[in-house]
């Protein structure tokens, strides 16, 4: 999938261009449900065996983020994806509305405090990019942040894509290595994954009017999108613009892009030398003698 990755890789966004990545490509990749399900349970078997290495190193931390509209398949890809890794070694955290607390500190304060430790993996279902996103296309919600008006200015944005930048800069040059996808899904596929939600009852729970209401602004979201991975693509947190109207592929890609991000990392289970080594033979001798 190494050269397949490259597709969707950003990792310098000046020239970028929603218009050039289509939600349905599959990257010519042209297989049966029951082959592609085969394929993601031998990528989680991969992950799982990284994260394990990468728990026992104890060095890296990784950041995986994830942005797309509703119904994209946000919750069932990291479900999917992460479904054989060791709990105690990864942590997804949901941003939802911002709670008071929240608001009364800076805008990425709340993402910092959600941050995996060292030798974890950390999911982020939504994130930060809310910020740039779904504030950029409600302004009125920067209302509520009690910002001083001396910095509501013209460069507003740009400031907010610098500390962001900057914020993540700082994480990946003290040991955590990110990745970030945007789920590509069509407006097209949304409304069909929509009234599939009206048609099955244990599905209504995750549909409210808000939804249909959001679907008017898909310009303005998508040019939100186009602006955010145009201005925060960097080599060390690059965007894998995912494919998203066929679900096991968005699942096969964003499978490999985790696994290629900790296999950089090149984890492994600590060796024991020394005083280390000789303390386990007396363990040993211990128990034995028991």
């Amino acid at each position: 999938m190494e050269n397949l990755l490259k597709r969707y890789r950003i990792t310098e966004g000046a020239k970028f261009k929603l218009k050039d990545h289509d939600p349905r490509d599959t990257g010519g990749l042209d297989m049966s449900k029951e082959e592609a399900a085969k394929r993601l349970q031998d990528s989680v078997k991969r992950l799982s065996d990284l994260q394990e290495k990468l728990y026992a190193q104890n060095r890296w931390a990784v950041l995986a983020v994830f942005q797309a509209m509703d119904a994209a398949g946000k919750d069932s890809t990291i479900e999917h994806v992460l479904s054989g890794v060791n709990p105690q070694g990864c942590e997804v955290t949901s941003f939802k509305q911002p709670s008071t607390e929240e608001l009364d500190h800076d805008f990425l304060w709340r993402s910092a405090k959600a941050l995996p430790q060292r030798g974890r993996i950390g999911i982020f279902n939504r994130s930060h990019y809310e910020e740039v996103l779904v504030v950029r296309v409600h302004p009125e919600f920067l209302d509520r942040q009690q910002l001083p008006e001396s910095q509501r200015t013209a460069d507003f944005w740009r400031n907010r894509f610098d500390s962001i930048n900057g914020f993540e800069k700082h994480l990946a040059t003290t040991g955590t290595a990110i990745c970030k996808f945007f789920l590509n899904v069509s407006k097209k596929e949304q409304k069909k994954r929509f009234l599939a939600r009206l048609e099955d009852p244990l599905k209504n729970w995750k549909f409210s009017m808000a939804d249909v209401e959001e679907r008017k602004r898909w310009p303005a979201y998508m040019s939100a999108y186009e602006d955010m991975i145009r201005n925060t693509a960097q080599p060390h947190a690059p965007w894998y613009v995912v494919p998203a109207d066929r679900k096991w592929f968005t699942r096969l890609v964003v499978a490999a892009a985790m696994i290629e991000t900790i296999e950089r990392l090149q984890p492994d289970f600590p060796q024991l030398t020394g005083a280390a080594k000789k303390e386990l033979k007396n363990v040993r001798m211990a128990l034995e003698n028991e």
